[in-house]
């Protein structure tokens, strides 16, 4: 096949397993918990390195923030070989119990982006595959990691969720973040359900690991807030598994 537009390249690389970070910036890093970590291809927002488990290819590719550059990405690796996604990124808590530094594993998310809603009607719910899904709560327990499965919130305005009160729709906004934080929601992103949506219309399986950076609902309260950029138990999770998925 000839290299697909977006992401640059073909199907030659071998890979059925991609981890899938936002940041370009994170993807050798990513890679380097990978046996043979190499280069791979550089175009627009996605950047790929290539790397082993198991004696088996592993892809480790960003996808830019937000659900269509998400959907891109998903949609040209599947073209590609690629059958298995685990979104590796960071989040906001919104559950009181969900604090800085916490793994949370999005067993489904709330859908509100737009991107999802190209593919099939809100009524549909984006929810992660149950194999990946219980991998990655196996290599957080194995991990030793203070991990929450559970809801996530996807949107496509950081600063909407940030800076509610002087957006038009702001009284929209503030209520339905209370109506997903009685709902039980945990925490908050912005790639979840266009991963989620994209994978379960292709027919692939798609899972979701966050790092919480901290968590606006405990600051609002007076609670001890402590903040976290350190993706490495995220990351570590997710690579253990893909591991764990290759070996079944």
């Amino acid at each position: 096949m000839e290299a697909l537009y977006h992401i640059g390249f073909d199907d030659t690389h071998g890979a059925e397993y991609a981890i899938l970070p936002g940041d370009p910036g994170r993807v050798e890093a990513i890679a380097n918990y990978l046996d043979n970590p190499r280069f791979h291809h550089q175009n627009r927002e996605y950047t790929t390195w290539l790397g082993e488990l198991s004696g088996k290819t592993v892809m480790v590719m960003s996808t830019g923030m937000g659900g269509p550059s998400t959907a891109i990405a998903v949609e040209e690796l599947f073209m590609t070989g690629v059958k298995t996604f685990i979104r590796v990124g960071t989040c906001g808590g919104m559950a009181e119990q969900v604090i800085g530094g916490d793994v949370v594993i999005a067993t489904g998310a709330i859908r509100q982006e737009g991107t999802s809603k190209e593919y099939v009607p809100i009524e549909f719910p984006a929810i992660a595959d149950i194999s990946v899904t219980n991998a990655l709560i196996e290599g957080a327990k194995h991990l030793g990691a203070s991990w929450h499965a559970g809801v996530v919130h996807c949107k496509d305005s950081f600063y909407g969720q940030h800076s509610p009160g002087r957006m038009p729709a702001g009284e929209d906004l503030i209520r339905n973040w209370n109506a997903w934080i009685k709902a039980g929601c945990l925490a908050s992103e912005m790639e979840s359900a266009s991963l989620y949506i994209v994978a379960q219309t292709l027919g692939a399986k798609a899972g979701c690991v966050l790092n919480v950076v901290w968590n606006q609902e405990r600051e609002a309260k007076g609670l001890s807030n402590p903040q976290s950029h350190d993706t490495t138990l995220a990351i570590k999770t997710a690579v253990e598994a893909v591991r764990i998925l290759m070996n079944k």
